[in-house]
């Protein structure tokens, strides 16, 4: 043992005051339970504002791993690249950045007409159905439960543009209507929810 130790190769551990600087992925500053706004006003990290924007990027990071599943040149994929764009000017501009979301009503109209256009190929539902199915599927009824709890949270703030309202609301019937379609295209049919008598 003393051998293998002895003939080891030292990693060599850089000196960090030797190092050019750039920006550390750790301050320090939020050790205390609080973070910056946009301008630097400093907030609880419980703050709704702070809540919401973290609600967010929860989104984003779920609607990632859906995308980490799904075929790169899938159309599908593509346009959900387009809404964690979206999402991350969403969450700037919650923060106070004043980021333009000028980009959503046009993206709510394209989410429109995507869900149109799946939901013509999908039989008829009449009932509620159970969250399930692919991987892919399931991973699409996540996404869609995250965004309607940041709806519910985005509801909560007293100033906030409405056409983020409209956005989420239509995103949530987006990935529900694509969790049917992927479950659809697998030859796997709604599991129906059946209320017990």
């Amino acid at each position: 043992m003393k051998k293998a130790v002895k003939n080891a190769t030292a990693v060599a551990i850089p000196n960090v005051d030797n190092m050019p600087s750039k920006v550390k992925v750790y301050t320090r500053t939020g050790d205390a339970g609080k973070t910056s706004l946009y301008g630097g006003k400093r907030v609880p990290k419980s703050y709704l504002r702070v809540e919401v924007y973290g609600t967010i990027d929860e989104l984003n990071s779920v609607i990632g791993i859906l995308l980490s599943d799904m075929g790169k040149e899938d159309n599908l994929a593509n346009f959900f690249k387009e809404v964690q764009s979206d999402l991350f000017s969403i969450g700037a501009n919650l923060a106070g950045d004043k980021t333009d979301l000028n980009l959503l009503t046009g993206r709510t109209a394209e989410m429109e007409k995507l869900i149109d256009v799946m939901d013509k190929e999908l039989p008829e539902l009449k009932n509620f159905i159970l969250p399930g199915g692919t991987h892919l599927a399931s991973l699409a009824h996540l996404a869609r439960s995250v965004c309607r709890r940041a709806e519910r949270k985005v509801v909560s703030l007293t100033k906030t543009d409405s056409r983020l309202f409209a956005y989420l609301n239509r995103l949530s019937d987006l990935l529900f209507i694509t969790a049917r379609y992927l479950n659809w295209k697998n030859g796997l049919k709604d599991t129906l929810w059946l209320k017990k008598k």
